[in-house]
C-alpha cells in the first residue's frame, strides 16, 4: 500500500489496517489528494476503529477511489522510492517515505533490494562475536552467534552504501541523535560512518557514527556484537512506524501481521 497523506494533515494515525484490511492483493497503492471526496472522513474513521466491517468476516474493503492493488514488490518500491537511484542523496526526500512490513525478515528482504538499487560499491563490516560468560564459549561458538538476528541489533554482516536510509538503534548523543532516529549515509570510513539525520529537530545535522560494543541480555546466554549500531530503513517494521513522521508510505503485507498498526503521518 502506498499512502499520500497531502489532504489529511488531522488525520495522525491509521490503527486496525491490518486486522481489517481484505487481502485480495498483499500490496497495494493508495493515493490521496484533494479530488477524493470524502476520503481524509473514511481514513479518519478507520483510525477511531468505526469503519463499517463486514459481517460475516470482520474485514473491510478499502474504498477504491484511493486503493490500487500492486502485484508485485518492484511495482510497490517503485510508487514509494520513484527514481530512487538519481534521487538518493536528497535527504529531504528520502526522509519523507519508506515501506513498511509486519516482519524483520520481510523489513530485512525489502531493504537488499533497495540496496542492489543504489549506485556505488557495497561496504561490508562484520562483527566478532563473543559470550560474556566465558565458560559458555564451548557451547555457543562464535560461528552460531553470526547467525543470530535478533531484533534492535545490528546484523553480524551489515553491508551500508552512500546513501543508504538507516535507523539508529541505539542513543548516542541523545536527544539529537538517539535510537530510532533515521539517518543517510553520506561517508564511509574503516571504524566510523558519517552520515545526515533525516528525523526530528536535528534533521540535516552531519554527525559521526562509532562501531560500539552492543550486548544482548534478552536471551539464555548474553553476547557481545562489536558493531555499527544501525540497520538500513528504506523498509522499517510497522512497530517502529509510530516515531516516524511520513508523506509517502508502502505497506507491504505479504506476511500476515497482527491486529493493529499505527502509522504516523
Amino acid at each position: 500500500m502506498h499512502q499520500r497523506s497531502n489532504d489529511c494533515n488531522s488525520v495522525k494515525a491509521i490503527k486496525h489496517i491490518c486486522k481489517y484490511i481484505n487481502k485480495g492483493s498483499d500490496m497495494a497503492v493508495v493515493e490521496i489528494n484533494n479530488a477524493a471526496t470524502g476520503v481524509s472522513d473514511e481514513i479518519a474513521s478507520l483510525s477511531d476503529g468505526k469503519f463499517p466491517t463486514k459481517s460475516a468476516s470482520d474485514l473491510i474493503s478499502i474504498p477504491s477511489e484511493f486503493c490500487v492493488p500492486v502485484p508485485y514488490l518492484q511495482e510497490l518500491i517503485r510508487h514509494v522510492f520513484p527514481d530512487i537511484s538519481n534521487k538518493y542523496k536528497d535527504p529531504h526526500w528520502l526522509c519523507e517515505r519508506a515501506v513498511l512490513a509486519p516482519k524483520n525478515e520481510n523489513v530485512n528482504k525489502i531493504n537488499n533490494v533497495f540496496l542492489k538499487k543504489l549506485p556505488g560499491n557495497t561496504s561490508t563490516y562484520k562483527s566478532v562475536n563473543a559470550v560474556m560468560d566465558k565458560e559458555q564459549a564451548a557451547y555457543y561458538p562464535a560461528e552460531c552467534l553470526n547467525f543470530l538476528n535478533p531484533p534492535g541489533m545490528p546484523p553480524h554482516m551489515l553491508n551500508l552504501k552512500v546513501g543508504s536510509s538507516n535507523m539508529l538503534l541505539r542513543n548516542l548523543d541523545s536527544p539529537k541523535f538517539c535510537n530510532g532516529t533515521r539517518d543517510c549515509v553520506s561517508k564511509i570510513m574503516a571504524n566510523v560512518i558519517q552520515a545526515t539525520i533525516l528525523t526530528g529537530n536535528n534533521k540535516g545535522d552531519s554527525v559521526f557514527i562509532p562501531r560500539i560494543p552492543l550486548i544482548l541480555s534478552d536471551m539464555p546466554f548474553v553476547f557481545k556484537r562489536p558493531q555499527f549500531p544501525v540497520r538500513l530503513a528504506f523498509a522499517i517494521a510497522i512497530n517502529k512506524a509510530p516515531s516516524q513522521s511520513l508523506k509517502v508510505a508502502g505497506i507491504n503485507l505479504e506476511t500476515t501481521c497482527w491486529p493493529i498498526l499505527w502509522c504516523m503521518f
